[in-house]
């Protein structure tokens, strides 16, 4: 991205190295979709804390839900992972609220499903969802622990030819209007063997939810989910018995990515924001940019934007080389949220008392930074798992 003449960093042309037509004609739609069916309404939907079903059809209808998704099921083929970075960004330019993490649930709740599941049940579950008739939702942190994966307590007893689920999971992104939830359970003994993920559905007898308040995406229904003797049927199993660690491991990789794309395009609106304000807003008979102090503020931000996305961008080429960095991708979510949270508070602090008044951009992220720098893994475990990686 070059920064000549600044205006947006979502009018920056993207890297050559990285990117080509293609991602720009993805980049040009995922756009217009935004810009029409998004954009508007951000500020109605936090306040009703809720927005439209039909909103799944219509991301259906662009391809939003279907990219990456087998085209036998009804997906479109996603060339390479920087398609994931183009929609991250994207997304984030309407600067934050809870659409995009419900929006986009099913990307977290459907690939164990198409990795792991039957053929059956890859029939049946995947089109419904990517077409936008269904919502795919991910059950694993639990009231006991989130990143702690390996000593869940939610047990799923043999019982014939069913599995009876006990226990209950919190914190579940569309916890309430997802039809099908991608659960972690305890299917054996202890640790990460013993782990097993079951499809459980809206209506099964013993399976009830509890809607939770937020400090950030309101319009994101975010629930707890309880399972008390919830009968789920043998053939809802994903993958063999006991061997879910794997699975729920390989999804965080994808889920970690998409959390710093999204984290350092949210700083970007934060700095898009605070010089758009600081051209505009007078004090003492100059335009607030014209102060030192604040273009240098600016100037950091910019520092640490033009860092996380090209460490964001080198991990994303080694991912898509097969290669699976670890100890990159945690320091990278770390970066990425520092970043964000950096920007966030530097933009309310240029806008002043505006930046204190809902309805601005910068308070809804500001509100925002810590759902970023705990979820997919937080920064502290982040830190333990990088350093565990490179021995130290």
């Amino acid at each position: 991205m070059a920064l000549g003449n600044f205006t947006s960093w979502f009018d920056q042309p993207l890297s050559s190295q990285y990117y080509n037509e293609d991602h720009e004609s993805w980049r040009y739609a995922l756009r217009q979709f935004i810009d029409r069916e998004v954009a508007p309404f951000v500020d109605e939907w936090e306040e009703a804390g809720t927005f439209p079903r039909e909103l799944y059809k219509k991301a259906a209808d662009v391809g939003l839900s279907k990219l990456g998704y087998p085209e036998e099921y009804g997906g479109v083929d996603k060339p390479d992972l920087f398609f994931d970075i183009v929609t991250s960004l994207e997304l984030a330019r309407v600067g934050g609220g809870g659409v995009h993490p419900s929006l986009n649930s099913h990307s977290i709740g459907l690939p164990p499903i198409v990795a792991l599941g039957s053929e059956t049940m890859k029939a049946r579950i995947v089109p419904e969802v990517v077409n936008g008739e269904k919502i795919s939702a991910l059950a694993i942190t639990e009231p006991s622990g989130g990143s702690d994966v390996a000593n869940l307590k939610t047990t799923a007893r043999r019982d014939g030819d069913h599995y009876v689920v006990n226990g209950s999971k919190t914190f579940i992104t569309s916890g309430i209007r997802a039809d099908y939830y991608t659960v972690a359970v305890r299917t054996g003994g202890e640790g990460m063997s013993g782990i097993s993920l079951l499809l459980v559905e809206k209506g099964m007898p013993g399976f009830t939810q509890t809607l939770l308040d937020k400090m950030g995406w309101w319009s994101s229904d975010t629930a707890t989910l309880y399972f008390d003797n919830c009968r789920v049927p043998v053939e809802n199993l994903v993958g063999p018995e006991n061997k879910g660690f794997a699975g729920i491991m390989r999804n965080f990789n994808a889920e970690r990515l998409n959390i710093a794309a999204m984290a350092n395009g949210l700083a970007m609106v934060c700095m898009d924001e605070a010089v758009s304000w600081a051209r505009e807003r007078m004090t003492f008979g100059h335009r607030l940019m014209e102060h030192q102090v604040i273009r240098h503020k600016i100037a950091e931000m910019a520092k640490r934007i033009l860092a996380t996305q090209a460490l964001l961008e080198k991990v994303t080429w080694q991912m898509q080389q097969g290669e699976v960095p670890v100890a990159e991708l945690s320091l990278l979510k770390v970066q990425s949220t520092e970043t964000m949270e950096y920007c966030a508070r530097e933009a309310v602090q240029i806008f002043g008392g505006m930046g204190f008044m809902r309805g601005n951009k910068v308070e809804r992220i500001y509100r925002e930074v810590r759902v970023y720098a705990i979820g997919g893994g937080s920064e502290e475990i982040m830190r333990d798992l990088a350093a565990r990686q490179l021995a130290l």
